[in-house]
């Protein structure tokens, strides 16, 4: 499995719209989302048409307007996320509980190759599911706060807190 740019973007996204429902903002507006994660808009733009046909996301049109969780983030296992952005979890094919088909090895059953795709499969799957976007937002504060970094989401009418970049590993 290998998370594509879409599926990136679109946990990233999520997480951000959690975090301002955390903080009390209850709209964000697709612009300022592109704008603090370095995103594509027009691609974000996609991306959200995609989360809203999912129910995961909504929006409230019109100035003043933007995005929202259309779920509570309890409600969202990260791993139905990835699957529905980019598809199953298992390496191949014959190891897919969502997308299985038959593969070309004469002993399936037996065979050494999907045994351990199987087990990877699981890993993944096991790790994935157990997450919800409330999680990964709780832990996202939760280093925030320890590390002393402004919040990333202002009020409406409230300036942006300057922040601290980040140094990406």
């Amino acid at each position: 499995m290998r998370l594509s740019k879409r599926g990136e973007y679109a946990l990233r996204a999520l997480i951000d719209l959690g975090i301002a429902a955390a903080q009390g903002r209850a709209l964000v507006q697709l612009g300022e989302l592109a704008e603090k994660e370095n995103l594509p808009g027009k691609f974000l733009e996609q991306i959200f048409i995609q989360l809203r046909e999912a129910g995961l996301i909504d929006a409230k049109r019109g100035k003043g307007g933007g995005y929202f969780l259309a779920k509570a983030g309890s409600e969202i296992r990260i791993g139905d996320v990835v699957r529905m952005i980019d598809g199953p979890l298992a390496p191949i094919h014959c190891a897919s509980q969502t997308a299985y088909e038959r593969c070309s090895c004469p002993d399936e059953e037996h065979c050494g190759l999907r045994i351990l795709m199987l087990d990877v499969r699981n890993a993944i799957a096991d790790i994935l599911d157990r997450y919800t976007l409330a999680d990964v937002v709780e832990v996202t504060l939760r280093k925030r706060k320890r590390d002393r970094i402004a919040p990333l989401f202002a009020l409406l009418g409230e300036p942006a807190a300057p922040s601290r970049k980040i140094a990406r590993r």
